[in-house]
């Protein structure tokens, strides 16, 4: 009778815990990419970038041959490989025309890098509030925050859904805008019968390496339009040394950087790419698992995919019902994590509230660009822009890093397990 009691009593009230081994971490490195990285240590050419204009200026063939691939597989007329994603996002932003002063809306739910990569050019970041669904960028926020100077949109595809990008595209028409996505964590999800990150101008996907496919560090950037994906090209490599030589006669943002990608990394995304769908599709199978496990908890919003698109679970995301619940999301949390649930995180980010933008210093200490001759405008920060977003992160929000662990179906019932002995013991925790 003891042990039953300790068994259904909660961990964080001295009960036992569910789960008690750590999972298995997520990697997705095989022999294939081991092979591929030898092949090329081998080969002695870790590299073959040059900051002239030669023919080298585009990269060595494991780069190129990534890139082709990457063309193939997104069915895009242009993939560019960067070190980054952060990276990228600086190139794309640059290679659209943004200029000192001009405004670009984006989201404040977003790794900071989205909207730094604004700042890059001395532009300004304005935060459009996101919807409660998928948690991507509200369209009707975005339209509201839309003055003469703005002149480009960042959409991120968070947590592995797409944004609505249609929405999004139907106001860049509207208002002459250029639509930049960021889909660094929806890598092979679905929008309309296409590719997240393949509707916008440019669009992005990470390689970073908690991402469901990795090369350490990296990035790849998508675009059917020449002049961008050529811009981009420059961005990525010592700009300023090859306009002339190249004959480039536009030289809008044409300040450059080395934000290469090497021959190891691109040999491994090769083999990386080859198993994003077979990497997705059991990312899939958990989620359903999931979902099928936790659906008759009263209280807990499970995951929303929007018609005609998919869900590639870079990040499991619940909303709490704290009215029905009776009990704050920390104690909720506290109880998961006392039951051995690992990968738990409470709220998300919201990017208006770092230092930065409430201080409003990032270029020096005298508030460049926000004071600048290029922008005498008084964009707001102030907490009560992005209510969704702050009420999200501040009380209500929970996911799962789904990317975190290599789960088994043993796994997945022990986190469903401690999510119902938490669940049903709500009366204790009050």
């Amino acid at each position: 009778m003891d042990n039953i009691k300790k068994n259904n009593q909660l961990a964080i009230l001295g009960g036992d815990k569910v789960i008690n081994t750590t999972f298995k971490p997520y990697n997705s490195i095989g022999e294939e990419e081991k092979k591929a990285a030898i092949d090329v240590l081998e080969s002695g050419v870790l590299s073959k970038f040059l900051g002239a204009w030669h023919e080298d200026f585009y990269g060595g063939a494991k780069v190129r041959e990534f890139e082709r691939y990457c063309e193939s597989y997104f069915s895009v007329k242009h993939a560019i490989t960067m070190n980054s994603l952060t990276s990228g996002l600086i190139a794309a932003v640059g290679a659209v025309g943004i200029e000192p002063g001009d405004e670009v809306i984006t989201s404040p739910w977003t790794m900071c890098a989205t909207a730094t990569a604004i700042l890059h050019w001395n532009a300004i970041p304005v935060f459009a509030d996101i919807e409660s669904e998928t948690f991507n960028l509200d369209s009707k926020s975005v339209e509201k925050n839309i003055t003469e100077r703005t002149k480009a949109i960042i959409v991120v595809d968070i947590f592995g859904h797409s944004a609505d990008i249609l929405a999004m595209r139907e106001l860049a028409d509207k208002y002459s805008l250029k639509l930049i996505s960021d889909t660094a964590q929806a890598p092979n999800a679905y929008y309309h019968n296409k590719f997240a990150g393949t509707w916008a101008d440019i669009g992005g996907l990470s390689l970073n390496y908690h991402k469901h496919i990795h090369t350490g560090e990296g990035g790849i950037m998508l675009t059917d339009n020449d002049e961008y994906a050529e811009r981009m090209r420059l961005i990525r490599n010592h700009a300023e040394a090859v306009v002339g030589p190249k004959k480039e006669s536009n030289l809008s943002n044409m300040i450059g950087y080395n934000f290469r990608l090497g021959e190891i990394e691109s040999a491994i995304g090769i083999e990386q790419l080859k198993k994003l769908d077979k990497l997705v599709f059991h990312r899939q199978g958990v989620a359903k698992i999931l979902t099928a496990g936790l659906s008759k908890l009263q209280g807990l919003r499970l995951p929303i995919i929007k018609p005609e698109c998919s869900h590639v679970f870079y990040v499991y995301p619940m909303i709490l019902d704290l009215e029905i619940l009776g009990v704050s999301r920390a104690c909720i949390y506290d109880a998961l994590v006392a039951e051995g649930v690992q990968g738990l995180i409470q709220g998300y980010v919201n990017l208006h509230t770092l230092p930065m933008y409430q201080q409003k210093i990032a270029y020096g200490s005298k508030g460049f660009p926000w004071i600048s001759d290029s922008y005498t405008s008084n964009i707001s920060y102030d907490k009560g822009i992005c209510p969704i977003a702050e009420e999200l992160h501040e009380s209500t929000f929970l996911g799962y890093q789904m990317c975190l662990n290599d789960l088994t179906n043993n796994d997945i019932g022990l986190i469903i397990s401690a999510f119902i002995k938490v669940w049903n013991n709500f009366k204790y925790m009050k």
